[in-house]
């Protein structure tokens, strides 16, 4: 069994009825979140001065743009500018035709501006760090589906009060060529964007897919009940009774409420589980068992189609970074 799925499950239950609801769905976004991988990289950190454009389009890559001074605008097509402060910042989930400007007109300018270090903040000037996010697995993908096409992060939002400290540390390591940032910012932007990530999850009604199996009591429950015994011999029928509903109603609710099927949920929740057994030290066999496979030869093909990799080859990978980059193949 999972054990870090496991613990997050069992993390402070409440035995009253009441309570216990929002604990259950705090542990399954917890685990949802634990199983986005995602890459992160940084485009530029630096200064715009004057009339400039940005943007991170047209390069099939989630992005984001982070604030970390002065003001500017972010224009979408069909909607009026979004205007951006010190502290906020856009996250796109999927390449969406967008661009960055000094004011709301969003005239281009006649010669284009350079981005500058931001070691001396210059008056009117925007600091922003910009980069990509590229999603690995079927998991994390299917999880990025069902975000909205871009989030806002106010730095007003007492939620995220606790981000206002990243990108103070953000904005330290950027004073240096704005295209050559220290990688530490990917990794702080990689840490924002999954507190921004669970706010999202939990405030917004228009996250779908798995995400919104997070506000069904009932599917919450059965999910539940897969993630403690990913080994069992689930069927649609036992998913079905589980909820306590017909196989047909069930499975009609299920891929309505979450994008996909019961079966195709399970496999990926099984992989995962899988992946997280072989990277604690597991051989393929053990992982294999600890989510219900008695033939390593179906686990290997069920392992692959989800992952990217045979068992064999994802734990050569863990154990060898560089492997890890040239050989995962995304499904």
């Amino acid at each position: 069994m999972d054990r870090a799925a496991a613990a997050a499950l069992a993390h402070d239950r409440a035995p009253d009825s009441a309570v216990r609801p929002q604990a259950d769905a705090d542990a399954f976004i917890h685990w949802l979140l634990a199983s986005v991988e995602v890459e992160t990289s940084v485009f530029h950190v630096g200064q715009y001065c004057g009339t400039w454009h940005a943007s991170t389009a047209g390069r099939a890559l989630a992005s984001y743009h982070l604030v970390l001074r002065g003001e500017c605008f972010v224009h979408l097509e069909g909607r009026a500018p979004i205007a951006l402060g010190p502290r906020d910042a856009v996250f796109f989930l999927r390449d969406v035709p967008h661009f960055l400007s000094a004011d709301a007109s969003g005239a281009p300018p006649l010669v284009g501006a350079a981005m500058e270090p931001l070691s001396q903040e210059v008056l009117g000037s925007v600091g922003l760090a910009c980069g990509f996010f590229h999603f690995r697995g079927a998991l994390s993908r299917l999880l990025a589906d069902g975000l909205p096409d871009h989030v806002i992060l106010r730095a007003g939002t007492e939620e995220l009060a606790s981000t206002r400290a990243l990108f103070e540390l953000i904005l330290a390591e950027g004073g240096r060529d704005p295209s050559a940032p220290s990688p530490l910012v990917a990794r702080l932007a990689d840490l924002l964007f999954f507190y921004v990530l669970r706010h999202v999850v939990k405030t917004d009604a228009s996250a779908s897919g798995l995400w919104s199996l997070v506000r069904n009591p009932q599917l919450a429950s059965l999910v539940e009940a897969v993630l403690k015994d990913p080994a069992k011999s689930w069927t649609v029928e036992s998913m079905a009774k589980s909820c306590g509903m017909s196989r047909a109603s069930f499975f009609k609710h299920f891929e309505q409420a979450s994008g996909t099927s019961p079966g195709q949920f399970l496999l990926l929740v099984r992989m995962r589980v899988a992946a997280r057994r072989l990277a604690a030290g597991d051989s393929a066999i053990e992982a294999a068992e600890q989510v219900g496979y008695q033939s390593l030869a179906a686990f290997s093909r069920a392992f692959k189609k989800v992952i990217g990799q045979q068992p064999s080859a994802y734990r050569r990978a863990l154990s060898c970074p560089a492997a890890a980059t040239e050989s995962i193949t995304d499904f």
